[in-house]
């Protein structure tokens, strides 16, 4: 192996030193075993929060509200408060919180919503749930997030095709906050309701907003994976807009009116259990630390795996909370090096091997005219790598030695 650097010409992460990033470095500070690491070390968070979150836990089983407990109100106000909306409502998931919203905006057959092909199902699940058609867009081959001139392609086929264009979801993946300027002034133009699919990205901003603020709505998840993640599942919608509070209350506990026996809507069960909301409330108080401590390690591994990898990147005025740092390999080299690290005890995963227009569920939902073409090459060029706020310097130097060995470099 090479002793030079792994990126000549970029300048020394803050807090490590100059020849940190070298190859020889790294042979140096990395253990030389195949001990099994986690993708997402869930287990490390929860040593660090320790009593906080048994305290919290035990009030709850102590005064056994067990839905809509105090805690479920204190989360969702907190919650509001992080990220600046006016309003919060928590659900029972992601998903769930993409369904309850296109139900208030009373959105079904007919109806087109455009969303990504890259990203995962749900996106696309919440407008067929309701009865309306998923349309398909493309996305930038940069950020992996919807391409507005995509989108206006895929308006023209909704209309061609007889739909009506009611809603766009941009979905901010893999952390990485979407571009949502173009997408508002299209959206405006054609007078679409944007619902934001934050479920990776929430806590990350754009312009100096935060996710949570943009678009008409905002949905996201605390799968225990994400970001921010529960010890369960979860979701919540935030939104600015007073009259879809009111119909998302309603609607989130079966469309009851002046009570659960007085039904003015068709709605669902998708309450968030007091337990949960318990342990997000402890979370997000150490959220911001931990968005602090991922965008250090994306920085490292970047710095060390530019020159033999397509790396993700941040714009000006974009920020990522790095749900997930995937890299892009030259097509036949991604099965190669998964199968190099998982002999060395290092998960890795694809996110998404097959896009969502090509999907026995999903295909025969119509796409952008010309086609997804930069969604079909992603599908066959991302790997995404071991990536959590407890991923500490010796085992991701690991990980970096590791592809650079696999890779030949």
């Amino acid at each position: 192996m090479s002793c030079r650097s792994v990126v000549p010409a970029a300048p020394p992460v803050d807090g490590f030193p100059s020849d940190f990033f070298s190859v020889s470095a790294m042979n140096q500070h990395t253990r030389l075993d195949t001990t099994p690491i986690p993708f997402i070390d869930v287990a490390a968070q929860r040593r660090r929060l320790g009593a906080a979150i048994d305290d919290a836990v035990s009030r709850v089983l102590n005064h056994c509200q067990f839905l809509m407990g105090p805690e479920v109100l204190d989360f969702e106000s907190r919650l509001a408060e992080f990220c600046g909306a006016k309003y919060a409502l928590s659900c029972a998931s992601g998903t769930d919180a993409l369904v309850l919203t296109l139900m208030a905006k009373e959105i079904g057959p007919g109806d087109a919503v455009f969303c990504p092909s890259f990203t995962f199902c749900a996106t696309a699940e919440s407008a067929a749930l309701v009865g309306a058609t998923p349309v398909f867009v493309d996305v930038h081959a940069e950020s992996f997030n919807i391409d507005a001139e995509s989108l206006k392609k895929a308006i023209a086929t909704a209309k061609k095709n007889g739909l009506k264009p009611k809603a766009v979801i941009p979905v901010d993946l893999f952390g990485l906050a979407a571009d949502h300027d173009p997408v508002a002034a299209i959206a405006k133009q054609e007078n679409l309701f944007v619902l934001d699919d934050a479920a990776q990205g929430f806590g990350a901003a754009y312009k100096g907003r935060k996710l949570g603020t943009l678009g008409h709505a905002t949905a996201t998840s605390f799968f225990p994976a994400k970001p921010l993640g529960c010890y369960g599942d979860g979701g919540a919608v935030l939104t600015d807009d007073a009259a879809l509070l009111e119909r998302l209350k309603s609607l989130r506990v079966h469309g009851q009116g002046k009570d659960k026996y007085d039904n003015i809507h068709i709605g669902m069960t998708g309450r968030l259990d007091t337990i949960q909301a318990a342990v997000l409330i402890e979370k997000l108080k150490i959220f911001p630390d931990e968005i602090v401590a991922r965008d250090r390690i994306a920085q490292r591994y970047s710095a060390a795996l530019a020159d033999v990898a397509i790396v993700p990147k941040v714009a000006d005025g974009f920020t990522s909370v790095w749900a997930q740092y995937t890299i892009r390999l030259a097509p036949g080299k991604r099965g190669p090096l998964a199968d190099a690290l998982k002999a060395k005890g290092i998960p890795t995963a694809i996110y998404y091997p097959i896009p969502l227009h090509r999907q026995v569920a999903y295909k025969k939902y119509p796409a952008a005219d010309g086609g997804l073409p930069v969604t079909d090459r992603l599908c066959e060029e991302v790997i995404s790598l071991p990536m959590h706020a407890y991923l500490d310097a010796p085992t991701q130097d690991r990980v970096v030695a590791a592809i650079r060995e696999a890779l030949g470099r």
